[in-house]
């Protein structure tokens, strides 16, 4: 893949960068700016050059028309505040106003479409609908740049299409972050463990069936535990289950065994009747540490209890590469955040070389406040990434190789 640097001289031309700014919001505040940070170097490095740089980008899941709780407005103020400089705001993706913004451009100067999915052509399963799209965003630029990494496992117009239209190459953002996949699937330094949370089984099945092959050892913690659980014939009470999963993760038990790969379980769970209140952060009456194996039948684990905090962190001790996905609790609740709080600690603890994998877990190690300069790295596309280590062929990627 070409890298910017290899783009040749771009001041005075219009330079596409599909970035992922696909951040959460509450109402129009930012609750999380990490994405919009992470693409800003290579933005930055594209005015600096002179080049009229037109940024883009999906959020949230609009239905093919504008839908103003999904609007990238209050991401033109924050990316202009990080850039320091201001950013114009195109109020469509294709329209007059796009038009206009992007003819309005001097060299060294930066706009933000509107959300990408207000088209239903970025989205659309139609090669026809899809590639007219990309045509209508291709007469914007001169130039494209992918970096919006978080995306490139979407075979959307913006991502697929969009490249093959105009001469491309990959911005900063997306050349790191396969160099550390790569880092996690070819060049592994051993003892390689890999740390999976997050609530089901099911969103993780291909990554564990290819990590069967390649991990020394995996920690399960999240919704996901229970399933594993049940599978060794515990109650789990009212946790989430996903009973069709159990023969899978039966299977996988078992050839771990026989592939020499270490699986590692909580030993003791954080429960309660009753999920908390993330938005109160209401402190839960009823919550208490038990075993792994007596979970109450009317109560529903929360987090990993402080016996699997002190587990996981020993299994991570010795580890000279560490892949975390997914936090192993409800970590936006204080009373059960300390798992998540624990499996970053022992990361940051370890001499190894530690990759975060998007999603929720970066969106928690910030929002716990942890410094993110002490994780060797962490991804911005949580679903992206776990493609990649599965071992399929990313839409964006193969695009950007073309």
């Amino acid at each position: 893949m070409k890298t910017i640097d290899e783009l040749g001289a771009v001041d005075g031309k219009r330079v596409f960068v599909r970035a992922d700014l696909n951040v959460p919001l509450s109402g129009d505040t930012i609750t999380d700016d990490g994405r919009i940070r992470a693409v800003a170097p290579t933005i930055a490095k594209l005015l600096e050059r002179g080049a009229k740089v037109i940024v883009a980008s999906h959020l949230g899941r609009p239905k093919g028309e504008p839908d103003p709780q999904f609007s990238l407005a209050p991401v033109a103020v924050r990316l202009g505040e990080i850039l320091g400089k201001p950013v114009a705001f195109a109020t469509d993706t294709v329209g007059d106003s796009a038009k206009a913004t992007v003819a309005a451009l001097a060299d060294g100067e930066v706009t933000l479409l509107e959300n990408l999915r207000f088209n239903a052509g970025e989205t659309s399963k139609d090669d026809a609908e899809r590639g007219a799209f990309a045509d209508q965003l291709a007469a914007l630029a001169d130039l494209y740049v992918g970096d919006g990494f978080g995306a490139v496992h979407r075979k959307h117009a913006s991502v697929y299409d969009l490249p093959a239209r105009l001469p491309h190459a990959v911005g900063d953002l997306i050349a790191t972050e396969v160099a550390v996949l790569k880092r996690l699937t070819e060049e592994v330094a051993r003892p390689y463990v890999v740390v999976l949370g997050g609530s089901k089984v099911s969103d993780k099945v291909g990554v564990i069936d290819n990590l069967l092959g390649k991990a020394d050892r995996i920690l399960i913690g999240g919704g996901m535990a229970y399933t594993f659980l049940a599978a060794q014939g515990h109650e789990v009470g009212i946790s989430l289950l996903q009973k069709d999963q159990i023969p899978t993760v039966l299977e996988y038990l078992e050839r771990a065994k026989k592939n020499g790969v270490e699986f590692v379980l909580p030993v003791d769970i954080a429960v309660s009747a009753t999920f908390p209140d993330l938005k109160t952060k209401a402190p839960v009456a009823d919550f208490e540490i038990v075993d792994a194996d007596k979970i109450p039948a009317d109560k529903e684990g929360l987090d990993i209890g402080p016996k699997s905090r002190a587990l996981f962190a020993e299994k991570l001790a010795d580890a000279a590469t560490v892949f975390w996905n997914g936090p192993v609790g409800v970590f936006e609740h204080p009373e059960f955040a300390n798992g998540t709080k624990a499996v970053a600690q022992a990361l940051l603890a370890t001499d190894a070389f530690t990759v975060v994998g998007g999603g929720d877990s970066a969106a928690a190690v910030r929002i716990l406040g942890f410094d993110e300069t002490k994780f060797g790295h962490i991804s911005t596309g949580g679903g992206a990434s776990l493609e990649y280590l599965e071992g399929k062929t990313l839409p964006g990627l193969a695009a950007l190789e073309g």
